[in-house]
């Protein structure tokens, strides 16, 4: 009897589905506004950015895409976002009521983040919750704030509904996309505090995860919260305070960014560019006003992204905080990496330093490949690169001026970033045999 695949090869061929399907819909005559069917390639590019929540965009989604086109890009950042198995579960669970199989709870465990196995079942069901609320409290607060502004039509024009409700579900699940047209993303509200409040609320929770807020939210205290909890609270709190003050410092008196506005506003805007530029690529500054110190900062934060298990990508917030507390273990001297009174694996220590490496080494080949295809700079191409990796969706500008190969080898990069590199190995990897026997040890000199 032939045996199943592995549930990463599983994860990858759902994906792989989902952006067909969707690429399918996107060529539709019926999906652009004047009847016209979106080359193949187009509709590729904006189908796995959609179902990778990255956000880049080779066409404009508010003129490009027709209604039908844009409700499928949201369904795409959705079902992209929440998981692909995890949603099939959850209609399993709503129609079906038919109890899930050993191997769909191991593939929703992958999906999101390595949940107990036992407990996937039920906590799916909380995860459609939890971002039910969140996107339907989103979507209200900016339908209001949409609707009472010139931006999506006059004051109160129902536009203003549909833009709140596309903006909170992709701001959510860290996707990107915007209404606004003309590549502009989020410049339009600049000023608005309750919109860049809002959505830099909504793309935190999104990039945290489930796990994280109900872990948080389940045992209040400090104390009682589960190790992982802690590490990406204050590896996130210190990514979006030290992201603030970077983003603050080198653009304070550009007149192309910050330093064209008041006081106050400049402060607002560091902070939600810290925050979005780090999982979810909306901006309400011009990316491409950014000095080469900013970018290179905003490229850190997007390698990063957002925790595991969420909807944000990058080598992960979790990865970061494990490798930087097994660098401090090992400065002190410690046999082992330890944090708030616990240990940590040395497996789990290999492995991120894994991810980190391999990483590491796909950014620099799809840099290398997007600086033979295209006419750009060195650090527009390093930028693209490390956004379509880290499924951020942020851009200097030549995100639309991109070659047919240079959209291929993007496309590729939005693929792998979403899966991760750890995940597309293992999955494409003859599986492991055990040995009977560990080998001597030998020392190694380092450094």
């Amino acid at each position: 009897m032939r045996k199943p695949p592995p549930p990463a090869v599983s994860l990858l061929l759902v994906f792989t589905v989902l952006i067909s399907v969707g690429t399918l819909l996107l060529m539709l005559p019926l999906a652009t506004n004047d009847g016209s069917s979106t080359r193949f390639i187009d509709a590729l590019f904006t189908a796995t950015s959609a179902a990778c929540v990255t956000g880049l965009v080779v066409l404009d989604t508010a003129k490009h895409w027709s209604p039908f086109g844009q409700v499928v890009i949201l369904m795409l950042v959705q079902l992209g976002g929440f998981g692909i198995m995890a949603g099939s579960t959850l209609l399993l669970f709503l129609f079906v009521r038919r109890r899930t199989t050993l191997r769909d709870r191991v593939l929703v465990q992958e999906s999101l983040g390595g949940l107990q196995l036992g407990t996937v079942t039920s906590i799916v069901k909380r995860i459609a919750i939890f971002t039910v609320v969140c996107e339907v409290i989103g979507a209200i607060v900016l339908s209001i704030a949409f609707t009472a502004g010139p931006e999506a039509g006059p004051p109160g024009d129902p536009l203003g509904i549909w833009w709140g409700i596309f903006h909170s579900v992709s701001a959510f699940n860290n996707a990107g996309f915007d209404l606004t047209g003309g590549f502009r993303s989020l410049i339009p509200f600049v000023d608005d505090w309750i919109v860049l409040l809002t959505v830099a609320i909504l793309l935190t929770l999104g990039g945290l995860g489930f796990a994280i807020v109900g872990d948080a939210i389940d045992k209040r205290r400090w104390t009682r919260m589960a190790l992982e909890t802690k590490l990406v609270l204050a590896m996130s709190v210190a990514l979006l305070l030290g992201g603030t003050a970077l983003i603050g410092f080198t653009e304070w008196s550009n007149p192309l960014t910050l330093g064209a506005l008041p006081t106050e506003q400049r402060l607002l805007n560091a902070f939600f560019e810290s925050a979005t530029l780090r999982t979810a690529g909306f901006t309400a500054l011009n990316t491409s006003a950014f000095i080469e110190s900013t970018l290179f900062a905003v490229m850190a934060l997007m390698f990063v992204g957002g925790a595991s298990g969420s909807t944000a990508g990058g080598i992960k917030v979790n990865t970061l905080a494990v490798l930087v507390i097994a660098i401090v273990s090992t400065v002190k001297g410690q046999p082992s990496a330890t944090a708030f009174g616990r240990r940590i694996q040395h497996a789990i220590v290999y492995r991120a330093l894994t991810v980190v490496l391999l990483s590491f080494g796909f950014v620099f080949v799809i840099g290398l490949g997007l600086t033979l295809t295209t006419d750009a700079t060195f650090v527009q191409t390093l930028f693209e690169a490390v956004s379509a990796f880290g499924t951020v969706g942020a851009s200097t500008g030549i995100t639309p001026d991109l070659s047919d190969p240079a959209r291929l080898i993007t496309t590729f990069a939005m693929f792998i970033g979403r899966l991760g590199p750890l995940t597309l190995v293992i999955a494409l990897a003859a599986r492991a045999h055990p040995v009977a026997y560990r080998p001597a040890v030998e020392t190694v000199r380092i450094g």
